[in-house]
């Protein structure tokens, strides 16, 4: 252990020097702090175990940075002396060579040596003058302080002893450098990370689960948390070089409930249980000798007169903090909290505790920095003090128990003292109300005001979509013309409202400004160093090297390294005996099409278009070509990965609630589901957002932050399987290993235990009186189910109400059904979106987003039409709602209409990824150009011609044909009309000019050939 000892000599000297400049300073000023002392005497004797240090101690380790027992130091203004053994003296003659020169005796083991060594230390205090400083108070024990004491005697009456404990406290330890603060703050925030969350975690466990721990045992816990390495990793507070190995104990760890409180430094835990009342815990570590403590009182299910005192407490003891600076005197400190004690609540006074605090570093607790109505002594910026304000004994007006009748209350915390406001080290453990109060009473649900329904005419949605006919023809003469009319107008508004926005805000662009952003280009760095090649490009051969994603080329006797980015394609051919490796590179135009948008960073430049290896071997040649494949195989897909991710972002850490029981919602099923067995878990709302726990593993857990959430919807289960709350995000989260925008929280309505079939009641029932009632109780039970979880997403929005967190339920009586994916499911608007939650993958379309709407395949005949969504983010993909009944058309019209979306409607499917890209490619010109307005045209020419079928249906077969061509002439996307338009098209190209005999012959051949006379013959049987 000798051997580890290091003592830093410039730390040493530098703090010596420093202590002998202000004895010197203080005998000019007057030996105001010295006392006019001429030596001064720091005695140790045998070393003792407490956690407690005193003035002598801790002169030893301000100096030092350990203790040395059994050795004297002797000051002078001129020199410094130490007389210790011959073991610690090598530790000690390093040290010499400073400012103030030091000389070391030795002791041994001959008594009449050491005696001549304390007869020559007592000629240099006379020498030095009659006044002695020495610590009166003073405690050292053991041999060597008695020898000293014997000769020490022979000049007892020569001598003046001055008491030198107060310059010791201004000229060395109060006042800390950067080091010193720096370790005070490592251990204040070690007791703040012991004290929450751990003592909170296992606290809140323990009455939780009511379970009966002593006061002891929990301290216990504590107590042996401190050789725990890995805890205090945890604690992100801490420097990354923290030591945990150099933590100590300086005070408690202590804990009190129960009417039993004892607010000294000196209070013990006892054996009594913890009580759910008042429970006070203090805790104090030393880091590399220096101290923190740190002190909190937690409130279990409080009344309003402790909640009123403990607020009062709170203020008293920030009132405190805040009136530390630097020249404040120490009774000013405890006089403002005080004065405004009296002023609030004179009769707490007398249970006011006598002193707010005390000085603390090497020494737990500094006496001659006292915060108390005596201590006249300045505060110094550098100081560190223990603030600790708390009440007495206060009597409980209406206690919940026998032990609640009595209770006491207390803060405390290690702060520094600077020019401007006090720096509070322990503020990492939370002291508000909100934090140290704990509620574990069932709380009896307040009945939720019902809120008046909304005239669903009104706002966002429109109700009028309900039509009385499935049929087109009839459905037209019901229509109000009037408001068809108004919708038009509407329309034409919005329309031109959506140009004149265009044309703003593209205003200042041009060309590719508005485009896709050009990609940036990228180096590839195979090898930093010649060892990271591989060993076999000795043998100059062609090396493929997954690891580093690299092919090694051996050229004109050279590896040349090339990585597999730099690689197009590698391929492999035979010719006579001979194999041959053709492996082509990157190069500008090299490419046709999308690949074509490769950068390079000068495009002028040389490039090497293939190279090409020959050999006998064609294994050889196969493997290195299949190889060279595999590596860019891979590297595409770890390049697609990284794209797919690129829009995840990391959540911030949940802040759970500690002071009580989070609200939950038990037996919930999440989608998408996570790995392992199905089973259900259940979803509890914190602080700053929403968790779902598994009951499998406690690491199997979901987390959302209220910050993340973009929409929260709940749906009934009217007409569904399942009740759901479902969570659309703002960024995507990463579940498993795939990224979702949409987490769903659901339960089944069906009840599948329930018996419908040996039921006695069964024998005893006629008629449907048992059907009857079954019905009512899944009525009962859906009914249940939904105010359950209505109430539960209300207490979401409620939570996340700064988040602007609210929640929305779809209109079902005005949804319709479409293929957003590959099912065909129900659509259903609510006041922001048009959403699709009850089937995987989700749908989710935030109104607001939404450039114009177009309806496409909108043409007489056709039972379904198509809606594309155009977002006014451009490089966004346009999403697809296919196949929705016609019969729908008019109420998504209105729909569309009520949420003022722009929409246009077009008889041919048209090829957006083409029309995107022209918008992109310069918006501004797009929008000079007319904008959307080339759709709206579209689709009014075709109102036209669908108005002139449905009133006239004998047409010539010469108007026919005109109106065909004009229709084509008319169309800009014919090349991409949907497979249905362009069969109907060929098959009327090819009647034109043949009777219905030959027509109906032709059908019966095709029908044949395609199978599908076959498929119609058991249908006929059928009827």
């Amino acid at each position: 252990m000798a051997d580890e000892i290091k003592i830093d000599k410039d730390a040493f000297n530098d703090r010596l020097s420093h202590f002998v400049s202000a004895w010197k300073a203080d005998r000019r000023a007057g030996d105001a702090l010295f006392n006019g002392a001429t030596s001064i005497v720091i005695l140790m004797g045998k070393s003792e175990e407490s956690n407690a240090f005193s003035k002598n101690n801790a002169m030893h380790f301000w100096l030092l940075g350990y203790e040395f027992p059994a050795t004297l130091m002797l000051f002078t203004t001129e020199k410094a002396y130490v007389i210790t053994t011959a073991k610690k003296a090598r530790h000690l003659e390093p040290l010499k060579g400073g400012k103030v020169p030091l000389e070391i005796l030795v002791r041994s083991k001959d008594a009449e040596q050491n005696a001549k060594l304390f007869e020559q230390i007592l000629d240099i205090i006379k020498s030095a003058g009659k006044k002695v400083g020495v610590l009166s108070k003073d405690t050292s024990a053991g041999p060597f302080v008695d020898e000293w004491k014997k000769a020490y005697g022979e000049i007892f009456k020569e001598v003046e002893e001055v008491d030198i404990t107060l310059a010791l406290s201004s000229a060395a330890f109060s006042v800390k450098d950067e080091n010193e603060l720096r370790a005070m703050r490592n251990a204040s925030k070690a007791c703040a990370g012991l004290m929450n969350p751990y003592f909170v975690e296992e606290m809140s466990e323990i009455l939780d689960a009511e379970k009966k721990v002593t006061h002891t045992a929990l301290a216990g816990k504590l107590d042996v948390k401190i050789d725990d390495p890995s805890f205090f990793k945890k604690i992100a507070q801490l420097p990354s070089d923290f030591d945990p190995s150099q933590l100590d104990w300086t005070y408690g760890p202590v804990v009190q409930s129960g009417g039993r409180y004892d607010l000294k430094l000196t209070a013990q835990s006892d054996n009594e249980n913890l009580h759910a009342g008042v429970i006070i815990a203090g805790l104090g570590l030393r880091y590399k000798t220096y101290c923190s403590i740190i002190a909190r009182t937690y409130l279990v299910d409080p009344n309003k007169s402790q909640e009123s005192n403990y607020k009062l407490l709170l203020n008293l003891h920030e009132m405190a903090i805040k009136e530390i600076k630097d020249g404040v005197t120490a009774r000013d400190v405890y006089s403002r909290a005080l004065s405004h004690l009296k002023s609030k609540k004179p009769d707490l006074e007398k249970h006011f505790v006598r002193n707010i605090g005390a000085g603390i570093g090497i020494e737990v607790r500094d006496s001659s920095l006292m915060l108390n109505t005596k201590n006249q002594r300045t505060l110094k910026d550098g100081m560190t003090l223990s603030v600790t304000t708390g009440f007495n004994d206060i009597q409980n007006p209406s206690p919940q128990d026998k032990r609640s009748g009595i209770y006491s209350l207390v803060l405390t915390d290690t702060v520094r003292v600077t020019r401007s406001d006090a720096v509070v080290f322990t503020a990492d453990a939370p002291s508000d109300l909100e934090s140290t109060s704990f509620f574990f009473k069932e709380e009896e649900e307040e009945p939720t005001p019902k809120k008046e329904k909304k005239d669903p005419k009104v706002g966002a949605v429109a109700a009028r979509n309900i039509t009385k006919t499935k049929l087109r023809a009839e459905r037209s003469t019901q229509m109000d013309e009037g408001n068809e009319a108004k919708r038009r107008e509407h329309q034409k508004e919005l329309a031109k409202k959506k140009q004149e926005e265009g044309l703003i805000r593209y205003a200042d662009a041009s060309g590719a400004q508005n485009g896709v952003t050009q990609k940036a280009f990228k180096r590839f760095e195979s090898y930093k160093r010649d060892s990271e090649f591989p060993s076999r490009i000795k043998d100059l051969i062609v090396v493929v090297d997954p690891r580093k994603m690299t092919v090694v080329l051996p050229i004109m006797g050279r590896p040349v390294p090339f990585h597999i980015n730099t690689i197009k394609s590698a391929s492999k051919t035979d010719e006579g005996d001979m194999a041959y490796l053709r492996i082509n590179f990157l190069s500008p135009g090299q490419g046709v099409g999308r690949k074509e948008d490769v950068p390079f960073e000068d495009p002028s430049a040389h490039f090497v278009r293939s190279l090409t290896f020959r050999s006998k071997d064609a294994d050889r040649m196969h493997e290195i070509s299949q190889q060279i494949t595999e590596l860019k195989k891979n590297a595409l897909n770890r390049e697609k990965e990284k794209k797919e991710m690129e829009d995840v972002v990391e959540q911030d850490k949940l802040v759970e609630i500690r002071n009580r029981r989070p609200q939950r919602l038990p037996e919930i099923y999440v989608r998408p589901a996570l790995d392992g067995k199905r089973v259900p878990g259940e979803v509890e709302i914190h602080q700053n957002g929403l968790r779902y726990q598994s009951p499998l593993r406690s690491d199997q857990r979901i987390d959302i932050l209220f910050n993340n959430v973009k929409h929260l919807f709940f749906q009934p289960c009217a007409h569904e399987l399942i009740v759901l709350i479902h969570v659309h995000l703002k960024n995507p989260i990463v579940l498993g290993k795939k990224k979702t925008r949409d987490v769903q929280f659901y339960r089944e309505a069906t009840d599948i235990q329930f018996d419908e079939t040996g039921n006695r009641k069964r024998k005893h029932r006629y008629n449907d009186e048992e059907e009857f009632e079954a019905e009512q109780e899944e009525r009962r039970r859906r009914a249940i189910l939904d105010r359950e979880f209505k109430s539960f997403a209300e207490k979401i929005a409620e939570a996340g109400r700064n988040e602007k967190v609210d929640v929305d339920i779809p209109f079902r009586e005005i949804g319709f059904n479409g293929v957003p994916n590959r099912s065909n499911v129900l659509m259903q608007p609510s006041t922001d979106c048009l959403v699709q939650l009850t089937e995987p993958p989700f749908f989710v379309v935030t109104l607001d987003e939404i450039e114009v709407a177009h309806l496409e395949r909108v043409q007489f005949g056709l039972k379904n039409f198509d809606m594309v969504f155009v977002f006014k983010d451009f490089h966004r993909a346009p999403v697809h709602i296919n196949t929705i009944p016609v019969e729908s058309l008019e109420s998504v019209k209105d729909w569309l209409d009520s949420v003022d979306v722009p929409y246009s409607e077009g008889p041919l499917n048209l090829n957006w990824g083409t029309i995107m890209k022209t918008v992109t490619a310069d918006t501004h010109q797009f929008f000079a150009d007319g904008g959307w307005s080339f759709l709206a045209v579209d689709s009014d020419d075709e109102d036209d011609e669908s108005e002139e079928e449905e009133s006239a249906f004998e047409m010539s077969e010469s108007d026919l044909a005109a109106s065909e061509e004009s229709s084509e002439e008319d169309s800009d996307f014919d090349e991409d009309a949907s497979a249905e338009g362009s069969d109907e098209g060929s098959l009327d190209d090819e009647s034109g000019g043949e009777d219905w005999d030959e027509l109906e012959k032709k059908a019966k051949k095709k029908d044949k050939e395609s199978g599908l006379e076959d498929e119609e013959k058991p249908k006929k049987r059928k009827r």
